[in-house]
């Protein structure tokens, strides 16, 4: 601990409450050293040390055989039957042990029925005992068992169903293992109580005496010099499981000595994703209805959107009520979770940290060694077999999750931003990864994203959603070229957007700027919102060294082109371009990208070429436009 930590107030406050602790362990050590008798020769000890012991484990595997998996199902439930059950097991933790111990009286006495039906052994035995102990230890480990799975990623449980894994399954291998310190510190003190307990033993079962009433029948008896012995041993025995509790064990490494030979998986058939979603998820209402032949598909929407929710329906994690979805022509209605083989990478690194490398591939039911071992030198993952997730990067993280689900042999890859967590070249080369594998394997994608890049170069088709709702669906060139609607605009990351109001046919006027376009439909005074790509906008010298003929201008800029005079407000180099700013008029600036050498300066007048092709219209149907919705930064 670093000396600035031990001056601090609360390291002081802690130092007096250790002192408190050790203090009378410390006196107690002194009288063990320096008095003549220490009671090791008292008849009964040993037995009753024993006594304490042998009941104390007996009651602690009863608690664990019965209470580790009532506190995961109690973590997992969020309902009233919870909340009472939640309170029922803590109720011995408040009352006096000898009121518990006269509460079992009344249950397993002599004179009650299992008392009779048991011909009365429940009591003033070692049966008895361990009920005692048994009651009032019980609560501590259902309790930090029950903190230990509700700290468990749900995520990691999600993936572990998709993979094929049933809710026994998940317990085992995933829930019961990551919650596993909780568990056993929930364990310690289970065991500690019910070896330390008093009050509830001698009502209940005074019979053979444990150590506790050893202790106490010698105080009462002889004194203190008596008790010097069973004390030293409680507290070597409380020290001795503590320590045990607290040691650390090597982890077997998990992967194969000698790797086999990869083999590849067979092309799988595309099976486009179909759905008809109707779901409620408390006030948010979640419908959207999706059916194209094509086979890549991202969805993008703002963060509460209802993204990762559509993706968990997909997955069938919600159950059957969200609504029909198909892969291909196959309902999967009915179908469970752990039979859909559905690959689903989850948001964030979703790996199950107590598993390697090797390990993580083949935790689905479906994976195979060869597959394996195929897709760890697909992804490039060799010599990385032996690891844990904390042990490698975040990019390697997500390669071992892509290779995980792929192990899986699943028909449809269902992507939860698997890329928002990473830093830009280890997305833009892991993008380039998932779009090779989405050519090699042949498998339908479903990818969520907030990002319109990434969007549109993973997939052929996309979905703009917001607030549980379709916004516009399409090709993903068409929704890109063509945005449905200003939200839908400002969604993709559309720039150079702004206001005007037609003027006449295929014109517009923007802040008293005259812009032409190439829609002519629109009647005159109706209001509506115009963009143009940055990388379209093209800006020139106010004045040129030699005049164009209408020809030229049309094969240089394309025909119909118009040109606006304006000044040149900023110049950004943002490294792979130029970003030049234009303003038309006080409250109309244009951005224009352009990767050629600028010779312009800030406050030149320049002269911008605009193509009607280039330019997006939208009628505003939705209320008047204000320029802080309008103008929207660059992506």
């Amino acid at each position: 601990m670093p000396r600035e930590s031990l001056k601090s107030p609360l390291a002081l406050l802690g130092g007096l409450i250790v002192l408190y602790l050790a203090f009378p362990l410390v006196a107690f050590l002194v009288r063990f050293i320096t008095a003549p008798q220490r009671g090791f020769h008292v008849p009964g000890l040993l037995p009753a040390l024993w006594v304490s012991v042998s009941c104390a484990t007996i009651s602690l595997a009863l608690i664990a055989l019965f209470g580790v998996p009532l506190a995961y199902v109690l973590a997992r439930s969020k309902g009233r039957v919870a909340s009472v059950v939640g309170l029922i097991v803590q109720i011995p933790l408040a009352l006096p042990p000898l009121m518990s111990g006269i509460l079992l009286v009344y249950v397993v006495g002599p004179y009650t029925f299992l008392g009779r039906l048991s011909g009365e052994r429940l009591t003033n035995s070692k049966i008895g005992i361990v009920i005692a102990m048994t009651f009032v230890a019980t609560p501590f480990l259902i309790v930090a068992a029950r903190a230990a799975f509700a700290s468990v990623d749900q995520g990691l449980l999600d993936v572990a169903t998709t993979l094929g894994h049933s809710d026994v399954s998940r317990f085992w291998r995933v829930a019961l293992p990551v919650a596993g310190p909780g568990v056993r510190a929930g364990m310690l003190l289970a065991w500690l109580r019910a070896f330390g307990e008093y009050g509830a033993v001698v009502v209940l079962a005074y019979n053979p005496t444990s150590l506790p009433i050893y202790t106490y029948n010698q105080f009462s008896g002889v004194g203190l010099p008596t008790t010097l012995a069973p004390t030293a041993l409680a507290i070597a025995v409380a020290v001795a499981v503590v320590v045990i509790s607290r040691l650390h064990f090597t982890r077997l490494k998990g992967s194969a000595k000698a790797l086999p030979t990869g083999e590849a998986p067979k092309m799988a058939i595309p099976r486009p994703v179909r759905f008809d979603i109707d779901h409620h998820l408390g006030a948010f209402h979640l419908v959207l209805s999706h059916e194209s032949p094509i086979h890549h598909l991202a969805v993008l929407g703002p963060s509460g959107s209802g993204k990762s929710a559509l993706l968990r329906s997909l997955a069938g994690l919600y159950g059957p009520s969200p609504g029909g979805v198909w892969f291909g022509e196959e309902s999967l209605r009915g179908v469970a979770v752990e039979k859909r083989r559905v690959g689903y990478v989850a948001q964030g690194f979703s790996l199950f940290p107590h598993l390697t490398v090797w390990q993580q591939l083949l935790f689905a039911t479906e994976a195979t060694p060869e597959l394996a071992a195929y897709w760890l030198a697909e992804l490039h993952l060799e010599g990385l077999e032996g690891r844990y997730p904390s042990q490698i990067s975040g990019g390697q993280r997500q390669r071992v999750a892509l290779a995980q689900v792929l192990c899986s042999s699943p028909q449809v890859l269902l992507l939860d931003e698997p890329f928002s967590a990473l830093d830009v070249p280890v997305r833009l080369e892991l993008r380039r990864v998932l779009r090779r594998l989405q050519r090699e394997t042949g498998l339908a994608t479903v990818l969520v994203t907030h990002d319109p890049e990434e969007a549109a170069f993973l997939s052929d088709e996309m979905l703009i959603i917001s607030n549980g709702h379709e916004l516009q669906s399409g090709p993903s060139r068409q929704v890109f070229t063509r945005p449905g609607s200003l939200e839908v605009a400002r969604l993709l990351g559309i720039t150079n957007l702004h206001h005007a109001t037609v003027v006449d046919e295929g014109l517009i006027d923007a802040g008293g700027v005259l812009i032409t376009t190439n829609r002519a439909e629109l009647g005159a005074g109706t209001a509506v919102a115009w963009s143009i790509r940055p990388d379209r906008v093209v800006v020139v010298a106010a004045e040129e060294p030699e005049s164009e003929s209408e020809s030229e201008s049309a094969n240089r800029y394309g025909a119909g082109s118009h040109e606006l005079v304006g000044t040149l407000v900023d110049v950004a180099d943002v490294g792979v371009a130029v970003d030049l700013f234009v303003a038309l008029a006080p409250h109309l600036e244009l951005q224009a990208r352009t990767t050629e050498e600028v010779e312009l300066r800030v406050g030149d007048r320049c002269r911008v070429v605009l193509a009607p092709d280039d330019i997006s219209l939208w009628p505003v149907l939705d209320g008047p436009m204000h320029e802080s919705d309008l103008n929207v930064a660059a992506t």
